[in-house]
């Protein structure tokens, strides 16, 4: 991974904080706002530009909204190579790669110099970008659906409002357990270095995933009958590939391919509103047994039941049992 300190870059494999064997995501730095009436910045064609990576499910949600919204021809945008490696998110060439037209940068870090020469912090995308101050409007994935949903309606958006009055209480509160518990929850299981932090982020996962299941019982979409921002946010993290030609030794993608077999196997009855159906227990099996197991998530941890540090996944304790069990009857 990697994070620049007073502006300059350093490589180190530390994703965010552990304090207590819990996986802590630091928040973004970047938090200005686009609004209609150039409160802050001004919406306006050509203005921005959106660097993002098809490999990171934060990404992908505001390319979601760019489409639906028609912003393409308003929004350029730049795509990273799908490898983040010792210069973290980088335009190394490469297929689906869009370099960037405004700093011609090689790595993103880069264009974070360039918005603050003593920038200390993570290098993340998604990005927006203004090209009249020459600096970012915001590195806020959530911040940026925001915007793309409402400040470009008055210069040709597709219409549609993914954030409804009438529904925003429901919204917020629907968004709010999804990101702890499923799109930051996946990252907590991955990158959990003590068992309580383990145990306590797949329980809510799953916790999360039964939830979810019950509500779309009762309705075609998370707030109703309307698709909306809360759809959105949750979709990337529980149904897209997220693996994008990563090798089997690459830490970066280890919670990828935690949501790659999410992607195969979240079938559930009623989520199926949004996919396929399948089992909702075969997935509960399976994503734990590839997500621990199978592939590893902390590197360097050799594919057995544990990793560096010992914490015993959920897939791997069944696993034992069963080896044990099978062990005690011969």
């Amino acid at each position: 991974m990697g994070h620049m300190i007073d502006g300059v870059w350093q490589i180190d494999d530390q994703l965010a904080r552990i304090e207590l064997g819990r996986f802590q995501r630091p928040a973004s730095s970047f938090r200005d706002t686009i609004t209609p009436v150039g409160e802050g910045f001004k919406a306006a064609a050509g203005r921005y530009h959106l660097y993002v990576s098809l490999a990171c499910p934060w990404a992908h949600r505001t390319l979601i909204m760019r489409r639906l919204k028609g912003l393409e021809s308003l929004i350029s945008c730049s795509i990273t190579h799908w490898e983040m490696l010792d210069q973290g998110w980088n335009f190394a060439a490469g297929p689906g790669v869009v370099a960037d037209p405004i700093h011609h940068a090689h790595a993103m870090h880069e264009i974070y110099h360039h918005a603050n020469p003593h920038y200390t912090g993570r290098v993340t995308v998604p990005v927006l970008w203004d090209r009249e101050r020459a600096t970012i409007v915001n590195n806020e994935s959530a911040e940026i659906l925001r915007m793309f949903n409402s400040a470009f309606d008055a210069l040709g958006a597709l219409h549609g409002d993914y954030y409804p009055e009438d529904l925003r209480s429901d919204i917020d509160s629907i968004n709010e357990r999804i990101y702890h518990t499923l799109n930051n929850g996946v990252y907590r299981c991955g990158f959990a270095v003590s068992q309580e932090a383990y145990d306590e982020a797949v329980t809510q996962l799953f916790d999360t995933l039964d939830w979810l299941e019950e509500r779309l019982s009762r309705q075609r979409y998370l707030a109703g009958a309307r698709l909306t921002e809360a759809d959105i946010r949750a979709f990337p993290h529980r149904a897209r590939r997220h693996r994008a030609g990563a090798d089997d030794d690459d830490i970066k993608f280890r919670v990828g391919e935690a949501l790659a077999d999410c992607q195969k196997i979240l079938r559930q009855k009623n989520l199926g509103a949004l996919f396929p159906h399948r089992g909702h227990q075969q997935l509960r099996d399976r994503f734990v047994f590839e997500f621990d197991v199978g592939k590893g998530l902390l590197r360097p941890s050799p594919f057995d039941n544990a990793d560096p540090y010992r914490v015993l996944r959920a897939g791997a304790h069944h696993a034992e049992q069963g080896k044990q069990g099978t062990e005690n009857a011969t």
